[in-house]
């Protein structure tokens, strides 16, 4: 359960930072053209231009980083934490890019306000392509953008933290009875499940229990290790190492001298 609850997380935030890098690459890409073409027809280059490719090339490299990086050190506190701190500037950051470009939030009709300045919407900027109609698009194209890069970096803000929590609990908890001895943690039991009653686990082998012990109603019924009961009688004996009438060992324990005739088998 904690290693595919591991990698869901992983893959959603490879996810998030996957239109993070597709967000910022397209503002980078509208904005690399607007400076161009100013450049190119001698326009006065705004500020906030150069500022919002500077924002956007950033965005392309950390996002770039992060997709690659995110296999091998997704969870870890410290680089977790530069995450955090990046995102959470990233969003400020692309705050000021939808302020910018706030006048492709208009129509595009009639006379509008662009980056190559201000004029009717049909008319060619510099008797060349594009129209101010097709710049303002442009912006409408980038603050949208800028917006949807904004929630997704407040979702992989949230989710740096929720990986910190589960690499820490799993390195908690790790390998146990309750996960098969694989990884991750035992499964939750719900909120039925807080009502039912716990069974009882089963008794595990253990293979290096010694044996029962015999009790003394399993032992044999004998006195001496010369006397062993043979019968369904408990007072008829057979003495093993008697010969003759004569007995070997005698009950007191003292060994008498004697000669073994001929034919004795112990």
């Amino acid at each position: 359960m904690g290693a595919k609850a591991g990698f869901a997380l992983k893959l959603l935030q490879w996810f998030i930072r996957g239109i993070q890098f597709c967000c910022s690459a397209l503002i980078l890409a509208i904005f690399s053209y607007f400076l161009a073409t100013l450049s190119n027809r001698n326009l006065a280059i705004p500020t906030w231009t150069r500022a919002v490719e500077g924002i956007s090339g950033i965005g392309v490299l950390y996002t770039l980083i992060g997709l690659m990086l995110l296999c091998c050190l997704a969870g870890h506190p410290f680089t977790s934490f530069i995450a955090i701190v990046l995102d959470i500037c990233f969003i400020g950051a692309y705050i000021y890019v939808a302020s910018s470009t706030r006048a492709g939030a208009s129509s595009c009709t009639g006379t509008v306000d662009t980056v190559f300045g201000t004029g009717e919407a049909t008319s060619l900027i510099n008797d060349k392509h594009p129209t101010y109609r097709e710049a303002c698009q442009m912006e409408t194209a980038c603050l949208a953008v800028s917006i949807v890069a904004i929630v997704f970096f407040v979702f992989s803000a949230l989710l740096e933290v929720v990986l910190v929590r589960h690499r820490r609990k799993e390195q908690r908890f790790g390998p146990s009875p309750a996960n098969n001895y694989t990884s991750g943690y035992a499964k939750r039991r719900g909120l039925l499940g807080l009502f039912r009653k716990k069974r009882p686990a089963a008794p595990e082998d253990n293979p290096n229990a010694l044996p029962a012990h015999a009790q003394p109603n399993e032992l044999r019924q004998s006195y001496n290790t010369e006397t062993t009961a043979v019968g369904p009688e408990a007072a008829a004996y057979n003495n093993k190492y008697q010969y003759d009438g004569q007995v070997a060992y005698p009950e007191t324990g003292t060994a008498t001298t004697h000669t073994s005739p001929a034919g004795y088998r112990y």
